[in-house]
């Protein structure tokens, strides 16, 4: 068995085991996996620990930027409860299969105090093959040439979706980056109407079997012409030439939202958690 002497976190010889559990389940594990695909196992390489209380198949958990959960019983998320309170926090929320993330912020929440929101039922939807609907031929790549038409909404979609100004920290240079990096990968979609984006989407995650679409985003003055089904039908499209399963999650009390993405032919596989934390 593989076990974690000394809380050490899972180092390159717990490799195969961590991918051999993450592909057990490649929809939730998506953001972890391609994190690790492209950067290690290694924590200074991959921007957080890989955590496990048995062995990686059994228990395993993600601490960096995000606290996700993956697989594990309720021992084993007061082993990585234990773990979290030991240090810092350096997360900036818990998220992941709702029993998991729900159960483990119940046992760090006396310590970390009130979060600032709790999005406790987050349906997590996939869709294997072509949509079930035409995709918006209007719908392309975003280029680097057109990030300054693109960044007003993405700011917009981020204050409507995270409640929080990307802008207000930094002048929105982070922001900027992590968008422009994005672009050059070739994970930014959206449609330009007289140079103003009408419909925008991003792939946040890109693992090698599952592309998650995040920041679905309509203008609120073109809303009622079907952008949002037909855009997220050419970034689902995009994601099945590649050979990749299209996922997203989504708020359960966002009903307009997951009509649309039903329409498109995603079915749900799980149910997401995020506790958002200041």
């Amino acid at each position: 068995m593989l076990r974690l002497l000394g809380g050490r976190p899972l180092g390159a010889r717990d490799a195969e085991a961590v991918t051999r559990a993450l592909d057990a389940d490649p929809v939730a594990s998506c953001m972890v996996a391609a994190r690790i695909e492209a950067y290690g196992i290694i924590p200074r390489l991959l921007g957080g620990e890989m955590w496990s209380a048995s062995t990686p198949g059994e228990s395993l958990c993600f601490s960096g930027a995000n606290l996700m959960p993956l697989v594990g019983d309720a021992n084993d998320l007061d082993y990585f409860a234990d773990r979290v309170l030991s240090a810092p926090r350096m997360c900036t929320s818990v998220v992941g299969d709702a029993e998991l993330a729900l159960g483990l912020w119940d046992r760090v929440e006396s310590e970390w105090g009130t979060p600032r929101e709790i999005r406790p039922e987050q349906p997590l939807l996939a869709l294997r093959g072509a949509p079930a609907i035409e995709p918006d031929p209007h719908v392309r790549l975003v280029r680097t040439a057109d990030l300054e038409a693109y960044f007003p909404a993405a700011v917009e979609m981020f204050r409507g979706e995270v409640g929080v100004d990307p802008c207000a920290s930094d002048g929105g240079r982070s922001y900027r980056r992590r968008l422009a990096a994005l672009i050059s990968a070739r994970r930014v979609f959206a449609r330009f109407e007289d140079g103003r984006v009408v419909y925008k989407a991003e792939i946040g995650s890109m693992s090698r079997r599952v592309g998650q679409i995040q920041g679905v985003w309509v203008d609120p003055e073109q809303r009622g012409r079907g952008l949002g089904a037909s855009g997220t039908a050419a970034v689902a499209a995009a994601i099945a030439r590649q050979g990749r399963i299209a996922s997203l999650y989504v708020n359960s009390f966002n009903t307009a939202a997951r009509a649309t993405y039903r329409s498109v032919g995603f079915d749900e596989v799980g149910t997401f958690a995020t506790v958002l934390v200041d």
